[in-house]
């Protein structure tokens, strides 16, 4: 084999520079460009160094330049143009080709006819597993299960792997609190706590690894931190828009999470879109060359997104492309994600002296890096076993995981008079309406990669499943149709809709109770999906008015990737259910829950507003100088003419069939001080006959700081099963940690005075309530 060439072309050169590959090599080794290595591993700098040494300035460049795939029917196939790139070793990664076979005769060209030899590293969006599609990553965070989490992305990265891809992009952990942006779909919500907590545990079960080393296994997978930074904020809600804030809500709301995939040991960044303060990000040295690798230290990769180097160019920060791609690498960019910026323009602004090779060699040996510890230089084609492939694709434990994860991510948001459960036992008729019922394309969500969108299981089909033997009789009408488009959805005449739902109207008259199934079409929400009017369709709310008017109990299943108005529904349904997209089981999940099998336990992690017109609205925001009294209106206070300022369903707020009673709040002291810490304890009962579990939230407040702070704030959570009339004490410890923040002085850490805390069920739940303080001398 010609890497077996190459290895011995890299041992020579590092011997003739009287480098050696011993493990006692030492780590103060010179690195060409003066790179900061992700291993740290001395053996790995020097081979990184031996390749370097080898290489043609164009080589270098190709190493940092990223093709998307063509995918041909019978598998990836080489666009001519890829195919010149590939022969002359100017490839360094391509993204978004899949399948053990297709990726190894790629491989096989790039490797056995370029003149190093150097393999490709091949890369995909693996958001929400692969051919198993698990929930949508929001709908996943709404189960508040890190376990859970780190289940679906190790299971994404099994099944990715075996397919040939060895890196992701993934997971998204941006913050955001606007619901009118459709990626909320792909991250976490609005809390940094959560945020943090989720972005630690995707990271591990994407890398699985606990050190560097273990990334030579063929199942681990390179994962990326996206989108650095502060993409979330768009203005507006709408995609791709500008962003503007202070240092200090960078630093406190959008770079914790991105600090915490640091620390779970993430090997690469992805650039964002928006610009921030009038610098978008591609170009940012504030955000690549400070922050990320000067104050953090990060040493791993730097991956643009997809054009994002040409667009500086709309944005007007350059020129052209050719200034673009000068700014972008002066600001610590490494790959170049199919903008062809690198490749064209950087040899000439090294020969114009706009930017010097060791900003090539820097990234080259960042870039070169990551396939020596993926063990590629040893074997180019451990990540393309066919055997494997076959062996790993969707067995039927990844079902059982997916169906799982599913059901811990529906969250009940409405059950009046116990509507829910639908009981087996009980003989009645059940009226199935709506365009959700039999929709099978939508479960999937977006960001459903590889997965066969023809095997999710429909709603209809888990009931069917899950009924099959109950005296419950399901009736059905389509009630409303599903449109791919809004402009469609727009168009229809109040005949056409009229039509519809008497069909629906004549199915239901006859059934005891009425199961609704709406939402939104899943190309309504992820990328370039943002929405002004996030209420339902128009067809599904009159759907809903006229049947109503009948009087009898409905049950509103939601399917969707944001959060919604669902004012009206609010009012006027008897019970809601929000499923969002639960991908390749969603139909037995959703039934598993609407018959009691599995009794529902997520809460949300982005909150639902009355009207498009709170947004952005968000928990844990900051008061104002006139703040509301809720029992007490005012004039000239902080509030709205038309709409009370608390949302429709709060931050952390979700039902159970269970019921939980929170009771004797106790802290083991009222006060402490540095080095320190108090414990919060609270009894939570199982006050009903059903088992149940229970998403225990402490919240805090630092009633006065050296600049204000949140009116409330996550500091803990823990998930906990509860059986029927038991009782269970949950403890969080609180230290210094916990109440630290970014000062006046920018420096984290924690300051004297008092702090309120909360232990709920929500972050609107302020039953149990206690103080303590916090002081820097305990003598004083």
């Amino acid at each position: 084999m010609k890497i077996n060439k190459l290895k011995s072309l890299i041992a020579a050169t590092a011997l003739a520079a009287g480098v050696g590959f011993s493990a006692t090599a030492q780590s103060s080794l010179a690195h060409t460009g003066d790179w900061k290595s992700y291993s740290k591993d001395a053996t790995i700098e020097a081979k990184v160094d031996s390749l370097l040494a080898l290489m043609t300035l164009e080589e270098k460049i190709g190493q940092m330049t990223q093709f998307p795939g063509k995918t041909a029917v019978t598998g990836p196939a080489i666009q001519d143009d890829y195919k010149e790139y590939m022969e002359k070793g100017l490839v360094g990664s391509m993204f978004n080709v899949f399948g053990a076979k297709g990726l190894r005769q790629l491989q096989e060209y790039a490797v056995e006819n370029s003149r190093l030899n150097i393999p490709v590293l091949f890369a995909a969006d693996i958001i929400h597993g692969y051919k198993t599609t698990f929930p949508i990553p929001l709908a996943e965070s709404c189960s508040w299960d890190l376990e859970l989490m780190e289940r679906s992305a190790r299971i994404a990265a099994e099944e990715g792997t075996a397919a040939g891809i060895s890196w992701t992009f993934a997971p998204m952990i941006d913050t955001s609190r606007d619901p009118r942006w459709g990626r909320v779909m792909e991250g976490a919500g609005e809390d940094v706590y959560l945020g943090k907590k989720v972005a630690e545990a995707r990271v591990k079960g994407f890398q699985g690894i606990e050190s560097w080393e273990d990334f030579d296994q063929p199942n681990t997978m390179l994962a990326t931190a996206k989108h650095f930074v502060a993409y979330g904020a768009a203005e507006a809600g709408r995609d791709y828009n500008t962003t503007d804030m202070s240092d200090r809500t960078l630093r406190e709301i959008y770079f914790p999470p991105f600090e915490a995939a640091i620390d779970a040991g993430v090997a690469t960044f992805m650039t964002s879109f928006n610009e921030i303060g009038g610098v978008p990000c591609t170009g940012s040295k504030y955000l690549y060359s400070d922050v990320l690798r000067g104050e953090w230290d990060f040493r791993g990769t730097v991956v643009t997104d997809y054009t994002a180097i040409n667009e500086m160019v709309d944005h007007g920060f350059a020129e052209d492309l050719k200034e673009a791609a000068q700014k972008s690498l002066d600001a610590g960019i490494d790959m170049d994600m199919n903008g062809a910026a690198f490749i064209k323009h950087v040899g000439a602004l090294i020969e114009e002296g706009k930017i010097t090779e060791d900003h090539v060699n820097q990234a080259a040996a960042r870039i070169l890096e990551l396939k020596f510890i993926l063990g590629l230089f040893e074997d180019p084609y451990r990540y393309m076993d066919e055997e494997r492939e076959a062996a790993t694709i969707e067995k039927a434990e990844y079902f059982e995981e997916a169906r799982r994860n599913a059901q811990r991510s529906i969250v009940l948001l409405k059950n009046e008079n116990n509507t829910l459960p639908l009981a087996k036992k009980e003989k009645k008729k059940v009226a199935l309406i709506g365009p959700f019922v039999k929709e099978r394309m939508s479960l999937n969500g977006d960001w459903a990669i590889k997965g066969d969108r023809k095997k999710s299981v429909t709603l209809e089909e888990g009931l069917m499943a899950a009924y099959k033997k109950s005296k419950v009789d399901f009736l059905y009408a389509q009630g409303a149709t599903l449109p791919r488009k809004i402009e469609a959805e727009n168009a229809k005449t109040a005949e056409e809709i009229q039509a519809k739902v008497e069909e629906a109207l004549a199915v239901a008259q006859d059934a005891d109770e009425i199961i609704v199934a709406a939402g939104e079409f899943w190309k309504w929400t992820g990328e370039a999906a943002s929405r002004t009017d996030i209420t339902l369709p128009k067809s599904q709310k009159a759907l809903l008015r006229a049947l109503k008017e009948l009087n009898k109990p409905i049950t509103l299943v939601l399917m969707g990737g944001r959060p919604l108005d669902l004012s009206w529904e609010e009012e006027n349904m008897d019970a809601i259910l929000e499923t969002w997209y639960l991908g390749t089981q969603a139909g037995h999940a959703i039934a598993d829950v609407i018959s009691g099998d599995y009794n529902p336990s997520g809460k949300i992690t982005l909150t639902f507003p009355r009207n498009v017109g709170q947004i952005p609205i968000y928990y844990n925001h900051k008061n104002t100088g006139r703040p509301e009294d809720p029992a007490k209106w005012a004039d000239y206070k902080s509030t709205y003419l038309d709409v009370p300022n608390t949302p429709l369903y709060p931050f952390g707020f979700g039902l159970s069939y269970a019921s939980f009673e929170y009771k004797n709040l106790n802290l083991s002291s009222d006060e402490f001080s540095k080095g320190g810490n108090i414990t919060a304890s609270i009894e939570v009962t199982n006050t009903s006959k059903l088992d149940g579990e229970e998403i225990v939230q402490l919240y805090i407040r630092d009633i006065a700081g050296s600049v204000t702070r949140p009116v409330k704030e996550l500091k803990g959570f823990e998930k906990v099963m509860i059986k029927a009339g038991e009782t269970k004490t949950i403890e969080f410890s609180i230290d210094e940690s916990t109440i630290e923040f970014l000062t006046f002085n920018n420096v984290i850490a924690p300051e004297a005075g008092k702090f309120n805390l909360w232990i709920g069920t929500n972050s609107a739940d302020i039953n149990n309530a206690a103080s303590f303080r916090y002081v820097e001398n305990a003598n004083n």
